[in-house]
């Protein structure tokens, strides 16, 4: 059986995606990225499902330093609208709730109700930890927000579902593998993910993106952040349309060598189909 890492606890939306698109895999929960990123170096799991954006709270920032130097490769994506459920033991209502747990984020993506309601909200680590936390208190004056998938794992009820504040609310996920497994050139959509260093040299980043306008490739994504504890923003993710076997991304590719100091391919993976489906 295939082993598929992810960070948090079950019930979490790591574990949900899992769920969804890999069923005969056993989910194997950690207690954070790094610890996802190594099961999966040390060959204890096969792969690791890891969030990577979010449609609200934007770019989940520890993924991208761990990537360029795991020796992981992306080879799959997946798209996952996020839902949560507000969810209590036995004899809560919305009347007896006092307190709300979840992580940071889904507090902020729930705002609303919580404050229609004029509940508390308190910070846990996860989102699934937070139900968890909620079943060992069994206290109805706390409730958590999780995903619906929580509920049954820890034996909650759930009192109130669509909670988010927008309905958008989506969560990009990347497979990552220890195989460098790329998919095969022309057999429908790719996406290629890569990062790369741009040489200290005036216009230096407009003159590597030069390349992928002239030869027609679509830059979905073009990200900085900082390296080895510089102020400079040298390090660029960025993500593209196409195979690199693909004429006119191979030939931007090769002029982006031109202005970089380093240039590493991540993965080269199916596009998942929602990506057709909300552009």
């Amino acid at each position: 059986m295939t082993r598929i890492a992810y960070q948090g606890e079950p019930g979490s939306n790591s574990h949900l995606v899992i769920d969804l698109h890999h069923p005969d895999a056993e989910a194997v929960p950690c207690a954070s990225f790094e610890d996802a990123f190594a099961a999966v170096s040390s060959g204890q799991c096969d792969l690791a499902m890891i969030p990577i954006d979010n449609s609200l709270a934007g770019r989940v920032a520890d993924i991208h330093h761990f990537l360029p130097t795991s020796g992981l490769h992306i080879v799959g994506e997946h798209f996952l609208p996020i839902k949560y459920a507000l969810m209590g033991t036995a004899g809560t209502t919305l009347d007896t709730i006092k307190t709300v747990h979840s992580h940071v984020h889904a507090l902020g993506q729930c705002r609303r109700i919580i404050r229609e309601h004029g509940w508390t909200p308190l910070v846990s680590g996860d989102t699934a930890g937070a139900a968890r936390e909620i079943a060992e208190a069994n206290d109805v004056s706390a409730a958590a927000i999780s995903p619906p998938l929580a509920a049954g794992i820890y034996g909650l009820e759930v009192l109130a579902t669509d909670l988010e504040d927008e309905a958008h609310n989506t969560t990009r996920f990347v497979l990552l593998s220890r195989e460098d497994r790329r998919a095969p050139a022309g057999n429908g959509p790719v996406v290629t993910t890569f990062i790369f260093n741009v040489r200290n040299l005036p216009a230096a980043l407009y003159k590597a993106l030069g390349g992928f306008a002239t030869n027609g490739i679509n830059m979905t994504k073009l990200e900085s952040y900082m390296v080895g504890g510089e102020f400079a923003a040298t390090m660029f993710l960025a993500e593209v349309d196409g195979h690199p076997d693909d004429p006119g991304l191979a030939r931007a590719l090769e002029e982006l060598q031109f202005f970089t100091t380093e240039i590493k391919v991540l993965g080269a993976y199916p596009a998942d189909p929602f990506r057709a489906t909300n552009t």
